[in-house]
């Protein structure tokens, strides 16, 4: 079976993915990005490990529980809201080191104060959660210390659920706002696309993300009813409708296989294992001298806590890695067998590459330690290998 030169969109599938200067381009941005990238990862670990490890989380936690009379329920609160604020300032200067080289690079939009806005919603929403969370972890604790670790772990496995369900409805409109996709021929095509896809959605929105960036994206997020398309406002502005059929198909390859779920699934295992390595950790004495606290009923323990699974999470993150690549190419190819249109996502993968200033020749180490997407040219290789075992599409 022959390759064919071109597609149901007339698109070409020959020719060369990109150009020297955009090669040039996506290298020159990679070196201005790693600075920031790796001493951010480096500081925050070690601030985790300091504040985790040693004393210092600890005493941060009691003076700051102390103000509302030290009890056990100010402290899980207080000195949760302590060690979040400690953390965010910690990652402010990368934040903003992060922001500067994408307004450089003409990715960010944003203004200065849509900026800090953003910052601090996403503070106060991190803080409440993790508030919560600690409160509720040393409730638990407290209540039953012999068989917390059972308890904890199913509670994580509920808030793991119960947020993935929030997120679309509740989460997502603190940040941007929604209208639905305007009657038309793309609205026309993406709603068939879910009837050939056999995904209900309820509807098709556009998301305001001009606002704040001019790269490209799109996404189906919900479970029933909640479920819908979303487009970014960016992604109508330069992508054609066969380019955004794409995408979508995409998206909807992973409502239909339920990899939103599964994900949450495989979260929720990951808070069980968490868990249990917390309730062993908890119970060594030499670690608990070490960060001073008295075991897993002591709130001033929620600083360990969180060292303990952010390096439980960055060991099984390159895990994570590999499943989430696995999966996003099984969507590329859910995609391909809806659409029958390789050319379109040869388009669509160029256009992002080019836009987003993707990393066009990544290291197999990056890939392997931090990719959560196959790499732009292992995409587009897949198209074409669709295209030459399927050939021409009429």
């Amino acid at each position: 079976m022959t390759t064919s030169p071109s597609t149901a969109s007339g698109r070409d599938l020959d020719g060369p993915d990109f150009t020297p200067e955009q090669y040039a381009r996506s290298k020159a941005r990679k070196r201005a990005t790693a600075p920031v990238r790796y001493a951010s990862l480096t500081v925050d670990l070690a601030a985790l490990c300091v504040l985790g490890f040693t004393a210092a989380g600890s005493d941060l936690v009691h003076a700051a529980g102390k103000p509302a009379g030290g009890g056990w329920i100010a402290t899980a609160l207080l000195g949760a809201v302590a060690l979040r604020a400690v953390l965010w300032l910690l990652d402010l200067p990368f934040s903003l080191w992060r922001e500067r080289i994408n307004r450089e690079w003409g990715l960010s939009t944003r203004t200065r104060r849509l900026y800090w806005l953003d910052a601090l919603r996403g503070f106060l929403l991190s803080a409440i959660l993790f508030a919560a969370v600690s409160l509720g972890f040393f409730a638990i604790t407290r209540a039953a210390p012999g068989s917390w670790p059972l308890i904890a772990g199913a509670g994580g496995v509920a808030l793991v659920f119960v947020l993935s369900f929030l997120l679309p409805v509740v989460i997502e409109p603190i940040f941007n706002k929604f209208r639905p996709l305007e009657q038309g021929e793309l609205r026309d095509r993406l709603t068939d696309l879910a009837v050939a896809a056999d995904v209900k959605v309820q509807d098709v929105l556009v998301c305001d993300a001009s606002k704040r960036t001019t790269a490209d994206n799109a996404y189906v997020s919900g479970f029933g009813r909640t479920r819908r398309i979303v487009l970014w406002d960016t992604t109508i502005e330069h992508c054609d409708t066969a380019e955004i059929a794409s995408v979508a198909a995409h998206e909807l390859g992973h409502a239909k296989r339920q990899d939103v779920l599964t994900g949450t699934a495989f979260g929720a295992v990951g808070t069980i294992v968490s868990v249990a390595v917390l309730g062993w950790a908890l119970g060594r004495e030499p670690l608990r001298h070490a960060a001073n606290v008295g075991g897993a009923q002591d709130p001033r323990a929620i600083a360990l806590v969180l060292a303990i699974a952010t390096v439980l999470g960055m060991v099984g993150g390159p895990l994570l890695n590999a499943y989430s690549r696995r999966i996003e190419r099984r969507a590329d190819q859910f995609s391909l067998d809806v659409t029958r249109d390789p050319a379109a996502m040869v388009a669509t993968w160029r256009r992002l590459g080019v836009r987003n200033i993707a990393d066009l020749d990544p290291h197999p180490l990056s890939v392997l330690l931090f990719a959560t997407h196959p790499p732009i040219p292992e995409r587009l290789a897949h198209a074409r290998g669709w295209a030459a075992r399927h050939g021409e599409v009429g």
